[in-house]
């Protein structure tokens, strides 16, 4: 059996773990999830056959779903911090940035890159810091 892999919100009062392997594991730059991290892409995990327990605040779990398409989210309701959800019921994504362990599995593809954002070229060219600059 896999180890579990343990995740929370950033406040606390959600926490999870998932128990399984996951099979994918993308950086999506569509304009959908880029509003959903307010960032240049979501990191999301998927997989097939993992399952899900939440092992505290199942009940300060909220889910949106843009009107009109497939396009959801779950969320804390106290912090906002971005938590997995059944996307059907055969896959389960999971944000990587919800994770408190790292997963096994690293980002196999930029997806979406026709939708990035217009200052999202290059970025790894620009100074590493190791903290907040200063």
């Amino acid at each position: 059996m896999d180890k579990a892999t343990r995740g929370s919100c950033l406040c606390g009062a959600v926490r999870f773990s998932v128990e399984g392997s996951f099979d994918a594991f993308y950086l999506c730059h569509c304009a959908r999830c880029r509003k959903d991290s307010g960032s240049a892409h979501a990191a999301n995990l998927f997989s097939g056959t993992a399952r899900l327990h939440w092992l505290e605040g199942e009940t300060d779990v909220r889910h949106f779903t843009l009107p009109g398409t497939s396009h959801a989210r779950a969320f804390c309701a106290t912090c906002g911090s971005a938590l997995p959800r059944q996307l059907g019921p055969q896959m389960l994504m999971v944000p990587a940035g919800s994770l408190d362990d790292a997963p096994v599995l690293g980002p196999m593809a930029h997806i979406c890159c026709d939708d990035r954002a217009g200052w999202d070229n290059d970025l790894h060219r620009l100074p590493q810091l190791p903290g907040l600059p200063g």
